[in-house]
């Protein structure tokens, strides 16, 4: 055993759950995925550079299918267990899996979130954005700065050795405390040698439960805040598309993250 093995079988004697030994990303595959983060925030650039009112959402697949590609990448959510396109846009009352669509048209007052995930040689990036279109209401501009700040705070809470469940807290005490509440059978996840790996990361969970925080740890925070309930129903017709049950408007922002021996460090937001 070395030093690592050690303190992590300390650790699991304890009663703490800690990651395999898999989870823990090498130097050399660090490298490579922080390759692929780096075009996956261009690739964020971009849609941010040109997204537009009147542009369809099927634009904005367009947008990201032809930027990744033409930079030598894949967009991973692309036939994805069945996903029919390169990107996920949820718009407004959409809390996830939005699937683009020539009918959907931006329109002033929007609120709208791109999500994007890239393969570049074999590795993951994965990060979204909130966009809002012209002059949106009070509401909606409460609920879209409220959901960054609570990813700003659940990335502060997060440290080496500390616990996922840190990160929760800090994520649902703010967005309760402005009224809101978090999507609780919806999370993030590992990433980085596949698209989606271990841990599932909850933002309701208690402080100082849930896994360790383990240097060369990578996964996503991505709290879909709500404005109403948490409660959400799935698009019967494509299977994908999540909807507020309550007809609410829903955020979601999300950093992809490194655990490092002193931080953790954002690859791609």
């Amino acid at each position: 055993m070395d030093k690592l093995d050690i303190k992590l079988w300390s650790l699991a004697a304890r009663g703490q759950i800690v990651p395999d030994r898999s989870l823990l990303k090498t130097p050399k595959q660090i490298a490579a995925i922080k390759k692929s983060a780096v075009l996956n925030t261009a690739v964020l650039d971009h849609v941010e550079a040109h997204i537009h009112a009147g542009m369809s959402t099927e634009e904005i697949d367009r947008l990201v299918y032809d930027f990744t590609t033409e930079h030598g990448g894949i967009p991973a959510p692309l036939n994805y267990q069945g996903f029919p396109k390169s990107v996920c846009t949820s718009l407004n009352n959409v809390v996830c899996h939005g699937i683009p669509c020539e009918d959907e048209i931006l329109e002033e007052g929007d609120i709208l979130n791109v999500d994007v995930s890239t393969i570049l040689n074999g590795y993951y990036s994965d990060a979204s954005r909130m966009f809002t279109i012209g002059e949106i209401s009070p509401r909606a501009a409460k609920l879209v700065r409220v959901t960054k700040e609570c990813v700003e705070r659940g990335l502060r809470a997060a440290k080496p050795w500390g616990h996922l469940g840190d990160i929760a807290y800090a994520i649902n005490t703010h967005a309760r405390r402005n009224g809101y509440s978090v999507v609780e059978d919806i999370g993030g996840h590992g990433i980085g040698l596949e698209f989606h790996e271990t841990p599932f990361v909850s933002y309701v969970t208690p402080k100082g439960t849930e896994m360790v925080l383990v240097p060369g740890m990578m996964f996503t925070i991505e709290p879909m805040i709500n404005e109403g309930g948490p409660d959400f129903f799935i698009d019967e017709d494509n299977g994908w598309t999540v909807y507020t049950e309550d007809d609410g408007l829903s955020a979601q922002v999300e950093y992809m993250v490194l655990v490092t021996e002193r931080s953790v460090e954002v690859l791609t937001k």
